[in-house]
């Protein structure tokens, strides 16, 4: 049984449709994700799957049980970090990790939490005196606060400058190597390649595609781009010989190229080679998860 699966959810609101059938599963110990443009309806497929919203249409369940009409049975199993939350102004950060604390049968050490989130200085500060980002890293951790089988993550390092993003991301790798399982949303495609075993794209309310990032890659983004300078006169005649090659732009002595298959790559480095060129710079250029997403979703900005 998969732990969380969710079968042709729909959701509306009014005359939006803000789901329309989905369909999904998430497997034991691994890191998932939903990815899409603005609006594609990705909180709102992870609140109905959180149980905060119910659905029009369709089903969910979470370890086994609908998050809606089992969700005391689900309280103490998983763990939910809100895209937009607030706390009392004047609740302290110590107090409100001992309150989460105290709604749970068992929870792991508090104050270890924060040290890994790097709110240890903050233990004695309240609420409202907390950054943008302090406040986004307390709320995962009293997400985290009762150790969940199952952790919903949403947008969860919005706000966060580098290093806190990557010491989230060390967490969230932690929590799957202690055999947790973490559903998230997110609108940075680094952090999707970079965490998920598996990512969904959602783009207007449906899912059009799901795989892992790299079979993603793999499929709708075979080129290989490299690019070298060089002061050879007429290179570009030599250049435009090389088997594989699709496309080649000349920026001064600056070389791009582009191709496809395995050996595209190979067959550059070993034109150069024969060639005799003497290269100032050489470097490839490979697809990512964020080339993929704006193949299938386009170019223009979401509101």
């Amino acid at each position: 049984m998969p732990v969380i699966e969710v079968v042709n959810l729909r959701k509306t609101y009014g005359s939006t449709v803000a789901v329309d059938d989905v369909s999904l599963r998430v497997e034991e110990g691994e890191i998932f994700g939903l990815i899409g443009p603005n609006g594609a309806g990705k909180t709102t497929t992870l609140e109905c799957v959180e149980g905060i919203r119910a659905p029009d249409s369709g089903a969910v369940t979470v370890l086994g049980l609908d998050p809606r009409k089992e969700s005391n049975g689900l309280q103490d199993r998983i763990g939910v970090q809100l895209q937009e939350a607030q706390l009392q102004k004047r609740i302290k950060v110590r107090e409100a990790v001992d309150l989460w604390s105290a709604l749970y049968r068992s929870s792991v050490d508090g104050d270890q939490l924060l040290a890994q989130l790097g709110l240890e200085g903050k233990r004695e500060a309240w609420f409202m005196t907390l950054s943008g980002g302090q406040k986004q890293r307390l709320f995962i951790a009293l997400a985290l606060i009762n150790d969940p089988e199952v952790v919903f993550l949403d947008e969860l390092t919005t706000g966060l400058d580098p290093q806190a993003r990557r010491a989230i991301w060390r967490l969230v790798t932690d929590i799957r190597e202690r055999g947790k399982t973490v559903f998230l949303t997110t609108h940075l495609m680094e952090e999707a390649e970079r965490l998920c075993d598996r990512v969904a794209i959602i783009e207007h309310g449906r899912v059009i595609e799901m795989d892992t990032p790299e079979s993603l890659v793999a499929r709708h983004c075979p080129e290989r781009r490299v690019v070298f300078s060089c002061d050879r006169s007429g290179a570009q005649e030599l250049v435009e010989a090389i088997p594989g090659l699709d496309r080649v732009e000349k920026e001064g002595g600056t070389y791009t190229l582009e191709g496809r298959g395995e050996e595209f790559v190979t067959g550059v480095i070993r034109f150069v080679s024969d060639s005799g060129l003497v290269v100032t710079d050489f470097r490839t250029v490979l697809p990512t998860l964020e080339d993929v997403f704006l193949r299938l979703t386009g170019h223009g900005i979401r509101d």
